[in-house]
């Protein structure tokens, strides 16, 4: 049975591999991408030494282990990060960047009330590049879904905190890359579909998140010398671009990730209102709204991101393009109804 102490500070001298801890500091000042794991091995218990970490907090409950039972030994620390510190060579800690812990992280600190907003929406949207990237180089059923799983708590956040939406909208970064572009475009997309439905319950707003998160995955297949080549593309390269949106739905279709809104806006987030557009050039009332919320957040992100052929815009300026020279692209109280939410 365990001790009725279910939870003790513990040095980190005496921990051992097993023990469930939960950080005693904040986020941005420990190694580690989540604030509460099991230790897996010696390594991450010399990590927290020397992050200067003197003492954690130690769930006895949650690491299977009764503090007062023999086989709590706290002097076999020293001699098990000793043998450990040669044969933790593997890559199999549970600090290390993979899929599974990148959403771990990004729903606890979603669900974290005690995070500031500022701070919050700065581990979400960090996490958040980190998922996609991993999604975008490894588009499997597996990453896939569990990103689906975490833009759930990203789009509950954005919807019911104002404040931290806010912020969010302030710390997005503009060093463009496929990774930064797609989570850009996906906080933009939710935050203007949150001011076009709002108070409506018509429109599955998961789904959507997960759609404008997504709305590049076709872009796996374009050779990066294409992706960021510094001058403009020639007619062949144009070509290859032009497929995208239709191999990020087929790659969806192979991970049995397809909804409606997905499907939508993977499909229709290059299409224009005057016909323009690709892949199949429709026009007006052809596009569905969810396209054409993803087509306007993607040519801001677009705008405002530095590229290798241009430097990125200010907010007003890009603006203004996109309302003097771009109109005819985009739906009129769409683009109004955005200009606002950036005011």
């Amino acid at each position: 049975m365990p001790s009725a102490k279910k939870r003790q500070k513990i040095d980190t001298n005496k921990l051992q591999v097993g023990m469930y801890v939960i950080m005693p500091v904040s986020w941005d000042e420990h190694p580690f991408l989540v604030n509460r794991f099991r230790i897996s091995s010696p390594s991450q218990i010399e990590k927290m030494r020397k992050a200067g970490i003197k003492s954690v907090m130690v769930d006895f409950a949650r690491s299977g282990l009764d503090p007062d039972s023999p086989e709590y030994r706290p002097e076999r620390a020293d001699s098990q990060l000793d043998a450990g510190s040669k044969l933790d060579t593997d890559g199999t800690d549970a600090e290390k960047k993979s899929q599974h812990m990148v959403v771990e992280s990004i729903k606890e600190a979603v669900s974290d009330k005690t995070l500031p907003p500022d701070e919050k929406v700065k581990i979400v949207y960090m996490r958040s590049v980190e998922m996609i990237s991993d999604v975008l180089e490894q588009p499997t059923t597996k990453n896939i879904g569990e990103a689906k799983g975490a833009i759930v708590g990203i789009v509950d956040m954005i919807l019911a905190e104002k404040e931290t939406s806010n912020f969010l909208l302030r710390i997005i970064s503009h060093d463009f890359n496929t990774y930064t572009h797609s989570v850009n475009v996906g906080f933009f997309g939710i935050c203007l579909a949150k001011n076009v439905f709002q108070n409506l319950d018509a429109h599955d707003m998961h789904e959507l998140g997960a759609g404008f998160f997504l709305h590049d995955l076709g872009k796996v297949g374009i050779p990066l010398e294409i992706i960021n080549k510094p001058g403009r593309l020639t007619d062949a390269e144009m070509d290859v671009v032009r497929q995208h949106p239709s191999q990020g739905f087929k790659i969806l279709q192979e991970a049995r990730q397809v909804t409606e809104e997905c499907k939508t806006i993977l499909l229709q987030h290059h299409e224009r209102n005057d016909g323009t557009g690709y892949p199949k050039r429709l026009r007006g009332e052809e596009i569905h709204i969810y396209g054409r919320i993803c087509s306007i957040a993607d040519v801001y992100d677009a705008l405002t991101s530095d590229r290798p052929y241009r430097q990125k815009m200010q907010t007003f300026n890009a603006l203004r393009l996109m309302k003097d020279e771009m109109s005819n692209y985009f739906q009129k109280e769409l683009f109004d109804k955005f200009v606002v939410l950036l005011a």
